[in-house]
């Protein structure tokens, strides 16, 4: 079924109605950017009108967005319902399958539609350079409380969520004072990873994602989380329930892409745009065409 409904993905359709057009947005992250286009381009593929606003901005910019029907569709992490919804501490958002079936519940009041989950956990993660010899975010709170140098670079939304930089200072019990830490613009790991492993600004640490590509490229370490201070963050589509109403194949057309996209593959696909330097429409492009083979 699944190379049936991608085998022609690169025919040019005629042009529709643009007001009628379904406004796909996403994230300005790397992955952001990556999902978007491919929902972009299925959606294009299917007949169905769309235009795109990606890299739109930070999580509760987008968010919002939505909920406003400022734009229709998204890429969106199903642990991000915990902080939506005001239940961080629930144990619940640790569970992949639970955690999923809460969020679409809870969000179903305003109007919102989760549709199925990727397979992969993009958490995130705290990363080091392989000089610095750790390996557990245990032996990174040492290190840190024994005086170890450390300049953590992130961005606003990780160092201030309840759930980022702060999960992790309170499930390890250190904390980074503000000279510890580069606060970057925007949420793209592409630039705080590359911070640290180019030592820029004398960055040796960084926020990166589970699913991110270059961890490994450039030298650095992704901290195990022993104790569990994340939560299960499986990216998923989410869609206006009046959109869905009016082109109910959505489920269809996204769902089994969606299904394929396992850790390996999205750190692979990440790579490609964040390491390779390779545009996020021609890489989620060639990705498509891979699956209609």
């Amino acid at each position: 079924m699944l190379k049936r409904v991608l085998l022609t993905l690169m025919i040019i359709c005629a042009p529709l109605d643009a007001r009628a057009a379904i406004v796909v947005a996403s994230k300005i992250d790397t992955e952001g950017s990556l999902l978007g286009n491919m929902i972009l381009l299925l959606l294009q593929h299917h007949g169905i009108a769309a235009t795109g606003r990606l890299q739109l901005g930070p999580t509760q910019i987008v968010r919002q967005a939505l909920i406003a029907g400022e734009i229709d569709l998204y890429p969106e992490y199903t642990g991000n319902g915990a902080f939506f919804f005001h239940q961080e501490s629930d144990p619940v958002w640790r569970d992949a399958a639970h955690g999923f079936e809460r969020v679409r519940s809870l969000d179903a009041r305003n109007g919102l539609v989760w549709l199925a989950p990727s397979p992969a956990n993009n958490t995130w993660a705290i990363v080091v350079r392989r000089d610095l010899k750790l390996e557990t975010l245990d032996e990174f709170a040492h290190f840190v409380a024994d005086g170890g140098r450390v300049r953590l670079a992130a961005s606003a939304e990780f160092v201030n969520s309840p759930g980022g930089l702060p999960s992790f200072e309170r499930t390890y019990d250190f904390r980074l004072t503000s000279r510890q830490l580069l606060t970057l613009a925007g949420g793209n790991t592409a630039a705080t990873t590359r911070a640290a492993a180019e030592r820029i600004s004398c960055v040796n640490a960084a926020m990166a994602y589970g699913t991110d590509g270059a961890i490994s490229v450039l030298g650095l370490v992704a901290l195990r989380d022993d104790r569990g201070a994340q939560i299960v963050y499986r990216p998923a589509p989410v869609v206006r329930e009046a959109v869905l109403k009016a082109h109910p194949d959505l489920p269809a057309i996204l769902d089994p892409v969606f299904g394929t996209l396992t850790l390996p593959t999205l750190q692979t696909l990440n790579a490609r745009i964040a390491i390779e330097g390779l545009d996020a429409h021609a890489v989620a492009a060639r990705y498509l065409e891979t699956l209609a083979k």
